[in-house]
């Protein structure tokens, strides 16, 4: 694949005390440039998201970002996502612009914490066909999980077998009926951690395995990555 892949790593508001961001950040940048992207990092998440208003210089958006929360939302006790959003600050505002550019015209791989963040923007949700419900979604302990495949039902799963890793299990997130679930973990229940949907003209996967650099480990794990940004792009991969 010869594409211009932007990777966009938690820093700032965006970042938190249990992801190491920046680590696996450069894991999936390692495995998008062995699949033969052209691969940038940058921790400015802000700055060129509202950058993507303006510009059409990537061709696959990649976020790995936490929580997101304007300074207010960050002072405000929270127990669901359905309160009414308060006014958007200018940041706010051109972040959101330029992530719904990009998501209107062009492909999205959004990883793990990624779906609790951007509280400021409503259309995140529908966006990503999924989301964290503070106050509802959960996750065990870290520890090692069996996860599920759905082998050879998508071109993201083609070829991959059920497999083992140690990873951060997301539960109980809200899902759209409009995607396309690809893996599971069962705890209580069957919960997806991964799956793609088309959007109007682009595409989107979800992966919320990738809490730390351990969940990379996995052979698996990489190639779902690689297959993902494959079908992202529209090309044939995997």
């Amino acid at each position: 694949m010869n594409a211009r892949v932007l990777v966009l790593s938690g820093s700032g508001r965006y970042a938190d005390p249990w992801h190491p961001l920046a680590e696996t950040s450069a894991c999936v940048a390692d495995i998008l440039r062995a699949a033969g992207c052209t691969v940038t990092v940058d921790d400015d998440v802000d700055a060129r998201l509202a950058s993507l208003a303006r510009t059409d210089d990537v061709d696959l958006l990649v976020l790995n970002v936490g929580a997101g929360r304007t300074p207010e939302e960050r002072a405000v006790v929270q127990s669901s996502n359905d309160r009414e959003p308060l006014p958007l600050s200018d940041t706010d505002a051109a972040t959101r612009e330029g992530l719904l550019a990009h998501a209107a015209r062009r492909p999205l791989l959004a990883l793990h914490a990624s779906s609790t963040s951007f509280g400021f923007v409503p259309e995140w949700e529908s966006v990503l066909g999924g989301i964290w419900v503070r106050g509802t979604s959960m996750h065990p302990p870290y520890g090692r999980a069996r996860i599920e495949v759905a082998t050879d039902a998508h071109p993201v799963v083609a070829g991959i077998q059920d497999f083992d890793t140690h990873d951060e299990r997301y539960s109980c997130l809200r899902v759209s009926p409009e995607v396309t679930p690809l893996a599971w973990h069962e705890y209580q229940g069957s919960h997806p951690v991964l799956w793609a949907r088309g959007r109007g003209g682009a595409r989107v996967v979800y992966d919320a395995l990738g809490h730390d650099a351990r969940s990379y480990d996995a052979t698996e794990q990489r190639r779902i990555i690689a297959q993902a940004a494959g079908w992202l792009l529209g090309s044939r991969h995997g």
